[in-house]
């Protein structure tokens, strides 16, 4: 079920919370020991809010569509009363004594919450290959990792342990694992949605946002998460709408950007072919493909990476006299991100400025870009390559490198699946819009889905 279509059998009276709470619960004892998504699982917590959500709704108090439908967050959102790790040892036994604005917002909307959710040490990597707590597994193959740094949230949607999970996405954070476990990803407008009470990784990339199974149950959950908050220095005063895509919306007239440099180059054949099939299916349900050139995304990815590495090593610095209890890989990068001159970082700010501007004017061309998320499918857990147009790339690098630059420009984009690849792994697209425009690509989204863009549902069960 979708949680438009649980939200509709529970005012119908065809199931409890506690019905979906329980089997929930029994999906996450059958297949985490099998997935590792979850760090730590509050079903006492959450058979306890199913029942007051029953007892909510019959007796007419309504809080909306996610009032009793099960849900997780990526453990570095603050819990009050439950251990927060960031996937650390630094953070091992931290308590938090508040809920981050988003565990907040989606108590208020009277979900249903299963616990924390595993993740890349510190949202520090793209492979969610935790040495502390154990790798996630992608639910489509036990072997093949679920991406990062958001994997547990990936492998839990796409599991149907939960309805939808809450991510991170620093540099492609949630969008790597919607495209490699087959789900729905969005990383809003940055400033949209509150990190109050997120363990941060960079100050300046950090964005907050939903995997979810469908593109109308994402937009769901954004209605519930997004809009200001003064406790965040960042967060953004612009107004918020329903983002909720119509049924039969239509992109009719839309303009959508086909990048004619960088995105579709060294690509794995399957992604190519799965994501130009998209192209093909966006014309016929009426929009305008234009080919356009973007700006340079190779050096805007420079950029973010010198951004990403001097602030987040800049924000671990008091933890850094306690080498021990980091990864190997997590504290290779903090370590070189201290030796970076503070005159890249501002070097790279100022790129960063430009590049915006440049992003600015193709807005009056086309009406949001579709690319793919990634320029290959999910690699096996432990490779460190993969090979690509013919050479061997940095698997954390190749996985970033049609994402990361969306960060640094602070735009909204979503990912959807949109195929199989021949080895059966799940292929996704990214749709990117301008400025606050999440209601436009979300109706995108939907209109492909709609039409047909998709994946079957995970054979989790069998799977595992």
């Amino acid at each position: 079920m979708t949680i438009r279509e649980a939200a509709d059998a529970l005012r119908a009276r065809r199931v409890s919370a506690v019905e979906l709470a329980a089997a929930a619960n029994a999906r996450i004892s059958r297949l985490n020991s099998k997935l590792n998504a979850f760090i730590t699982v509050t079903a006492e917590q959450a058979a306890e809010q199913a029942r007051q959500a029953d007892a909510e709704l019959a007796a007419g108090r309504d809080r909306g569509p996610l009032h009793g439908i099960p849900v997780a967050v990526k453990d570095l959102f603050l819990t009050r009363g439950v251990r927060t790790t960031c996937g650390s040892k630094v953070y091992e036994d931290f308590v938090p004594a508040i809920d981050a604005a988003v565990v907040e917002r989606l108590r208020a909307a009277g979900a249903v919450m299963f616990g924390k959710l595993n993740m890349h040490e510190m949202a520090y990597g793209i492979t969610s290959a935790n040495p502390h707590f154990g790798p996630v597994r992608n639910p489509w193959n036990l072997e093949y990792s679920p991406g990062g740094s958001s994997g547990g949230s990936g492998a839990a949607v796409a599991a149907q342990m939960v309805y939808a999970a809450m991510g991170s996405d620093t540099g492609g954070s949630i969008r790597i694992p919607a495209a490699f476990c087959g789900v729905v990803g969005l990383k809003p407008t940055y400033g949209r949605v509150s990190r109050y009470g997120v363990l941060p990784l960079a100050y300046s990339l950090d964005h907050m946002g939903p995997l979810a199974r469908t593109v109308r149950d994402a937009a769901m959950v954004l209605n519930a998460i997004a809009g200001y908050d003064r406790r965040d220095p960042t967060s953004s005063r612009h107004p918020v709408v329903d983002f909720i895509p119509d049924d039969g919306c239509s992109i009719r007239r839309l303009r959508i950007g086909f990048p004619e440099n960088f995105y579709f180059d060294h690509l794995d054949s399957g992604v190519e072919s799965s994501v130009r099939g998209v192209f093909a299916r966006a014309q016929s349900l009426g929009a305008l493909v234009q080919p356009v050139r973007v700006p340079d995304v190779a050096a805007l990815n420079a950029v973010g990476r010198v951004i990403l590495l001097a602030e987040a090593s800049a924000l671990a610095e008091p933890f850094l006299e306690h080498r021990q209890k980091f990864g190997p890989d997590v504290l290779a990068l903090l370590d070189q991100g201290r030796l970076l001159p503070a005159t890249d970082y501002i070097n790279a700010q100022r790129l960063r400025r430009q590049t915006i501007r440049e992003f600015d004017k193709l807005w009056s061309e086309v009406d949001c870009l579709i690319a793919p998320t990634t320029p290959n499918t999910a690699p096996r857990i432990g490779d460190a390559t993969v090979r690509l147009g013919g050479r061997d790339e940095d698997v954390r690098l190749a996985t970033t490198r049609l994402v990361r630059g969306i960060n640094v420009l602070g735009l909204p984009a979503l990912s959807i699946p949109c195929g199989l690849a021949s080895g059966g792994l799940p292929i996704g697209i990214q749709i990117i819009g301008p400025a606050w425009e999440e209601a436009l690509i979300l109706r995108v989204g939907a209109a492909l889905e709609d039409g047909g863009v998709g994946i079957p549902p995970c054979p989790a069960a069998e799977v595992v």
